[in-house]
């Protein structure tokens, strides 16, 4: 073995595997290494439990202390990847609903520069808030819908939060930011129940959405259905 440390290395000087030149170099190494030193902790009665146990006699040829270490090292490479595959995962997860503006659940309780969340009102959520808060821009909807947005300037473009009424589904539909030159871009998507919102005694739709473009880079908003039917309109 050389002395070059490893941070798997920790499970070996558990168990006092470590050659001479390892082991110094991996002492040297706890004194700069947090993770090392807490999981070293975690491993401190692995020796203890393992001191008097002899070897077991069998047919079958005992792996020397050279395979004990690489197995040490390949089982712990193998659970930090799985670690790391977990959190991959998880963040890819939650990336994709905001990049792709999915609405979910109305009981988060997330700030409000946070973008592609929405919430019925099932009590009051971030985007109710700021929208209660603010000075909405009022619509101009198809028969029955009505709705606003309340918008401010952030360093990465616009957040905005919709309320709207008067929609009655099945409909999927998202509200998309129009730019002065006429592009167009979804800031968040949502599906509307049977039920609808802002009819026959349901509560209104609040939702979160954001754009890459600053206000005055924005003409209006507009709820539109996934057919291609506009909802609701909202100049700025």
């Amino acid at each position: 073995m050389s002395a070059r440390v490893e941070h798997t290395d920790v499970g070996a000087y558990a168990l006092g595997l470590l050659e001479a030149d390892d082991k110094r170099a991996f002492e040297a190494h706890l004194d700069t290494c947090r993770a090392c030193t807490a999981e070293l902790g975690e491993l401190s009665g692995m020796a203890g439990v393992l001191t008097g146990v002899g070897r077991v006699e069998t047919e079958r040829e005992q792996p020397g202390e050279g395979e004990v270490i690489d197995l040490l090292r390949r089982r712990k490479a193998a659970d930090r990847r799985t670690r790391r595959g977990t959190l991959i995962i998880g963040v890819a997860a939650a990336v994709t609903l905001v990049a792709g503006g999915i609405a979910v659940g109305s009981g988060l309780n997330a700030p409000s520069s946070q973008v592609a969340v929405g919430e019925t009102h099932h009590g009051t959520g971030p985007a109710e808030q700021f929208y209660e808060e603010g000075t909405p821009a009022g619509g101009v909807g198809v028969t029955g819908v009505k709705g606003g947005v309340v918008y401010e300037s952030k360093g990465w473009g616009t957040h905005a939060a919709l309320k709207l009424e008067g929609v009655r589904g099945p409909l999927e539909c998202e509200l998309i930011a129009v730019s002065t030159t006429g592009e167009r871009k979804a800031m968040t998507g949502w599906a509307v129940p049977p039920k609808g919102y802002g009819v026959d005694g349901q509560p209104p739709l609040y939702m979160h959405g954001g754009s890459p473009w600053n206000p005055d880079k924005i003409d209006r908003f507009e709820v539109v259905t996934t057919a291609g039917r506009t909802l609701l309109t909202v100049d700025i």
